[in-house]
């Protein structure tokens, strides 16, 4: 059996070498569930930096929209690989200019493009990025993302199908529990977490906040105006996964506030609390639906403080109705397979359908390959059973 090179460029600070060092968790979101004798991975590598050479790097980054001098550093691994893997824009771009500024080379690596906060943000970039983007976004391969918005959003953008892929919990931090009993106290306890630039903390403390009937720990490393202080909200952030398991045991609910996005802003939360038993109450934005149904998730319009209130007091009054849904998304994230093991195995699919088609005879191309593996565009394929890691330097890892 050949065996595929593949590398897996991250931001930098989520090297494996360093990431939760001590731990051997593998790397950041289970790529590292490829590794088999089929596919060997390596992965970015961050370099020690002095202040002037970081303030550069984050400097460049800022002006370009992605990190093309962590790009550069780890350029031979990325040009000797058969195959690139990517998590967001951030590290796309970057690598397809990259293969640009080296397409004289005669076997480039092929490049699976996963954009997440992007599509977002197109409508307000100006002419001059939005053509230096297509240029770039053309070299990939093959567009990923992780929500069927974004992937709607590939094909009005840039007239090309995307594979929606759907993102996984690392059911090593946080096993499935199906709850048993649901019990709320007095005054209900209400968790909400994140530092994504789309949560609408706002909403949540207008609807909360300095009413008796609830208590509310917020954990974010955002700034919260001073205006939105309350009696009843603590706010503070949640620095590792023991602070998160504390603060997910501590909730009777955890809520997910949010502004209008495409990129399914709030899984990593949804699927966390869904694995630990607990009612969600979650704005209806950003295909969390690809995810969890009306079933599992009580879903409120944006920017509705009242419609966050009203959801919480039907969970209180009707805790037999509570267990269910908490229950019914326990049960969606086993039957679904919404693990980092199965991310990366539909990573696995998606490359080896394009390997097969770069060895086919000529005529049929990487293009078609393109085509085919974004045919799906929304309705891609649900994830299927799990492959375990059998690297020996990585099995086991992450279950």
């Amino acid at each position: 059996m050949s065996v595929t090179h593949v590398h897996v460029h991250l931001f930098y600070g989520a090297d494996p070498r360093f990431y939760r060092k001590g731990e051997d968790i593998g790397c950041l979101y289970g790529y590292h569930h490829a590794e088999s004798d089929e596919f060997a991975l390596s992965y970015s590598q961050d370099a020690r930096e002095r202040l002037p050479m970081r303030l550069l790097r984050r400097g460049l980054k800022a002006v370009l929209g992605f990190d093309f001098i962590h790009t550069l550093r780890n350029r031979d691994e990325i040009m000797r690989s058969d195959v690139v893997w990517t998590h967001t824009e951030h590290e796309h771009l970057g690598v397809a200019l990259l293969l640009l500024l080296n397409r004289r080379q005669k076997r480039q690596p092929l490049l699976l493009a996963q954009s997440v906060w992007l599509l977002d943000k197109w409508p307000h970039y100006g002419a001059l990025r939005r053509w230096a983007y297509r240029k770039l976004i053309a070299r990939a391969d093959v567009l990923t993302t992780l929500a069927s918005e974004n992937a709607a959003l590939c094909r009005r953008y840039f007239e090309r199908d995307a594979v929606h892929v759907y993102y996984g919990l690392n059911t090593r931090d946080f096993p499935v529990q199906e709850p048993v009993a649901w019990q709320p106290h007095t005054p209900v306890r209400i968790a909400a977490i994140g530092n994504d630039r789309d949560r609408d903390w706002e909403s949540l403390i207008s609807a909360y906040g300095n009413d008796a009937r609830y208590t509310v720990r917020l954990a974010t490393r955002r700034r919260i105006p001073s205006s939105l202080r309350a009696s009843n909200v603590e706010i503070a952030p949640a620095a590792g996964l023991k602070k998160q398991r504390e603060l997910y045991d501590w909730a009777d609910v955890v809520v997910v506030p949010l502004r209008p996005n495409a990129h399914a802003s709030g899984i990593t939360v949804m699927l966390e609390a869904a694995a630990l038993g607990k009612p969600m109450i979650v704005t209806d934005v950003g295909a969390l639906k690809d995810y969890f149904t009306d079933a599992q998730a009580a879903y409120v319009p944006p920017f509705d403080p009242e419609a966050l209130r009203q959801a919480v007091d039907r969970l209180v009054a009707a805790p037999g109705d509570a267990l269910r849904q908490a229950q019914a998304a326990a049960h969606q994230v086993t039957t679904r397979e919404l693990t980092t093991v199965q991310f990366a195995q539909q990573h696995v699919r998606i490359t080896r359908d394009l390997m097969s088609r770069r060895a086919a005879p000529r005529g049929r191309s990487v293009d078609e390959a393109r085509r085919r593996a974004g045919g799906g565009g929304a309705q891609a394929a649900q994830p299927a059973q799990a492959t375990q890691p059998r690297s020996r330097h990585q099995a086991g890892r992450g279950q």
